[in-house]
């Protein structure tokens, strides 16, 4: 692996492409679409395909990769990971489907954005990576999907809304359930004064701590054959090697990677439930009077919580884990009822006729999309904010970390949102960004 490298914004294409470094000044791509991104009287030909490269083969790009076989103005041109039998029992799925031939498996992402035939990346690794690929992958002129959360710290997200500003890209965050219909509906019934005034909106879900073993520690070995453990940890600090430290659902809980399952999984409700509030609207206090917090073992992450969040309208949001104070998904409370979606998006409602209930024309309508991975391309094209655009990604993994942040100090905290910072609270100031090992920084 090289360590010669270092995101920042002042170096040249010539030199990103002769250090294999992450970075790019903002003028070698001014804002053009890219010629295989051009599709012509809704002919697809070949050459008019979005060339998408795939930023990691676990169990979450595999559902994008999926996605995008079946949408016919995509190729799929490369992958990369850096262990060797992922990718290339990734190419190997990918090149046997129709139109799809001719994808290459690089170990390194560094790698892939150097290719100047790929358009988009899709990046679906652990959560610690998402801001320095995210920001690699703009800086060299590629439009991106990034899994959810946007970024491990607040600080990050920042940085990532800049740079897809600066450099006039297109970002979708992982937040599906932006496109499903059923979540659209209920936040448009709120915002309709289907159920009077909103007053609370309250989150749950269900965690997957129990697959984590808390208190264990596991037992140390040799890197794998084929596996460029070295570029699996990046920014995070090196550790011997050992194979549960990488497997889905224990990186999660490992704050070296993840700050657990509050933004990994919570983002998602969090994200619906600040839909129904506004988007504008920001978080003022947040408090979480509960929190487990697993220790002497490999997992470290807060495992269990019960939070609220106050927001400056007066509306509350309470957010815990393990399905309280309903099961997972979002209750919406007003002052003349309320409306239940679960995580799979069944709707019910303190009366019947709250789902029977059609959104007329003249009143208001949230951002319809046919899909996250359709929504993503068609932007592509037109240049237009997706539905979960790097601005509605930060905001969504800020309340996260924001309640992560309260549950581990134990205490009720004040957020300036304009500054990003806590009122006049430095110890919990200091958990805003993560320190990065060198080479890397954002």
């Amino acid at each position: 692996m090289k360590t010669n490298v270092k995101v920042s914004d002042g170096i040249t294409r010539r030199d990103f492409l002769r250090n294999a470094a992450v970075t790019m000044s903002v003028a070698a791509f001014p804002e053009l679409i890219p010629s295989s991104a051009l599709g012509r009287d809704g002919a697809v030909a070949p050459s008019n395909r979005i060339a998408i490269g795939l930023i990691g083969t676990g169990n979450i790009n595999t559902r994008h990769r999926e996605a995008f076989l079946v949408e016919k103005d995509v190729r799929i041109v490369a992958v990369c990971d850096p262990i060797a039998s992922r990718r290339e029992t990734y190419r190997s799925r990918i090149n046997q489907a129709p139109g799809h031939n001719g994808c290459v498996a690089c170990g390194d992402f560094r790698e892939l954005l150097s290719r100047d035939d790929v358009d988009a990346v899709c990046i679906g690794t652990p959560d610690h990576w998402h801001a320095a690929q995210a920001i690699a992958a703009m800086q060299a002129g590629k439009d991106v999907y990034v899994e959810k959360p946007l970024t491990y710290a607040v600080a990050e997200g920042r940085r990532v809304v800049e740079v897809a500003a600066r450099c006039g890209r297109v970002l979708q965050t992982g937040l599906q359930r932006r496109s499903m219909a059923a979540f659209r509906h209920a936040c448009e019934l709120v915002h309709n004064g289907r159920i009077g005034r909103l007053t609370r909106a309250e989150v749950g879900i269900v965690g997957i701590h129990y697959a984590t073993q808390p208190q264990r520690n596991f037992p140390t070995g040799p890197v794998p054959e084929g596996m460029d453990y070295e570029l699996w940890l990046g920014p995070a600090p090196w550790v011997p090697f050992c194979p549960e430290r990488i497997l889905n659902y224990y990186w999660y809980h490992i704050l070296d990677y993840s700050r657990g399952f509050i933004p990994a999984n919570g983002v998602h409700f969090v994200d619906i439930a600040q839909w129904a509030i506004g988007d504008d609207v920001k978080p003022v206090e947040i408090s979480a009077p509960v929190a487990i917090i697993p220790v002497g073992g490999m997992v470290d992450a807060i495992v269990e919580w019960q939070a609220e969040v106050r927001y400056p309208n007066g509306v509350r949001m309470s957010f815990s884990s393990e399905g309280k104070p309903h099961p997972d998904g979002i209750r919406f409370v007003g002052t003349d009822g309320w409306i239940h979606i679960n995580g799979g998006g069944i709707m019910t409602a303190s009366r019947e006729s709250l789902l029977m209930s059609v959104v007329r024309p003249e009143e208001v309508h949230l951002y319809s999309t046919p899909g996250p991975h359709r929504n993503f391309l068609d932007c592509i094209r037109t240049r237009r904010p997706t539905a979960a655009s790097a601005e509605i990604g930060h905001h969504a993994t800020t309340t996260c970390n924001l309640v992560e942040i309260a549950a581990r100090l134990g205490r009720t905290l004040a957020w300036n949102a304009a500054t990003e910072r806590f009122v006049n609270d430095e110890a919990a100031n200091r958990f805003l960004s993560q320190p990065m090992r060198s080479p890397w920084r954002v």
